[in-house]
């Protein structure tokens, strides 16, 4: 109960001090939104104070004291309103993010998983046999693999896999000739157009799960209960997971909640390299407009997702390794 509450109040402090920031910060920044639009189409010459009223009406920028803001803040956040985005106007920040957020739950998401278990499984395997032939080939090849820049990987793959011999779709998340709904023509548009994300994504980030998980590992295998329950003739499988692998992949599980908790942030490179309508994508085009709410409102999505997911891991560490409840207990 001690620690669970020790959890909760690191949870609730770490969002109060992570939505003043993001509150904060765009404040602080010189300018006004409303400016950057008028300069846009106007050029840098005078602008017109009238015109200026009418879009910091239009767009929903507060002239009020900070004091005040931040409260109206507070009170947004928790419907979810995070106002209108200057890039797409006349959508809400809140529309754009939920078209952009399941694209990159589905494909970000689901490779993290992938690559987690496929990376963490040839770990295991390759710590059993450290030495042999197959530790040699998955650790080589993986640690080459990973040893590439990631957009360096994504820019190859697009350019010979989609441009040079037209396998696979280059952009986009589904074909444009057909409208987004659930049916074989457009689930299979998508996953058409998900296979080469979903490689890069995978391909370059199983090398880290794997040198990981051996690592760790090897140095569990030398513990004195390893010795012990070999010596006692228990299965080799029964002593490889229930004692070894359950030990040494605890690193692996934080790393792996801090990275479902940038699934939401998605990939940058690749859903820019690849012009992936997913919430990366979207950022990207945030920040290149100055779109403060959009930025905001990705920003909020984001650190509730890592907060939430470091959370969640913080209470599986109990069931996985009962000594952490006992922590700070005499």
């Amino acid at each position: 109960m001690r620690y669970l509450t020790r959890r909760v109040a690191f949870l609730i402090g770490t969002l109060w001090v992570a939505l003043t920031f993001n509150f904060l910060i765009p404040r602080m920044m010189p300018g006004s939104p409303a400016e950057t639009m008028i300069a846009n189409f106007h050029g840098k010459g005078q602008i017109n104070p009238n015109a200026l009223h009418a879009i910091q009406i239009m767009l929903g920028i507060s002239t009020a004291p900070l004091w005040k803001q931040y409260l109206q803040y507070w009170g947004q956040v928790l419907q979810f309103k995070f106002g209108i985005s200057y890039t797409y106007f006349p959508y809400t920040v809140t529309h754009m993010i939920a078209q952009a957020l399941p694209y990159t739950l589905i494909l970000v998401g689901a490779c993290t998983v992938i690559s987690f278990v496929l990376g963490t499984s040839l770990g295991i395997a390759a710590a059993w046999w450290r030495g042999g032939r197959f530790d040699a080939t998955a650790t080589t090849a993986l640690n080459f693999s990973s040893a590439f820049p990631y957009f360096w990987f994504a820019l190859f793959a697009a350019y010979w896999v989609s441009f040079r011999f037209h396998w696979l779709p280059l952009s986009g998340a589904f074909s444009s000739s057909i409208s987004p709904m659930f049916n074989w023509t457009f689930v299979s548009s998508a996953l058409r157009h998900a296979i080469l994300p979903a490689l890069t994504i995978v391909i370059s980030s199983m090398g880290g799960w794997l040198l990981g998980m051996r690592n760790n590992m090897i140095s569990t295998l030398r513990e004195d209960y390893i010795v012990l329950a070999e010596a006692k003739g228990l299965r080799a499988s029964w002593i490889a997971f229930r004692y070894a692998a359950r030990n040494a992949i605890l690193p692996n599980i934080t790393g792996f909640a801090m990275a479902l908790g940038f699934v939401v942030s998605g990939s940058l490179v690749m859903e820019t390299v690849f012009a992936y309508p997913g919430i990366g994508y979207l950022l990207v085009n945030a920040v290149g407009n100055e779109d403060y709410p959009l930025m905001q409102g990705v920003f909020l999505i984001i650190v509730l997702a890592v907060v939430m997911a470091n959370f969640v891991v913080d209470l599986l560490y109990v069931f996985i390794d009962p000594r952490v409840s006992n922590e700070g207990r005499v």
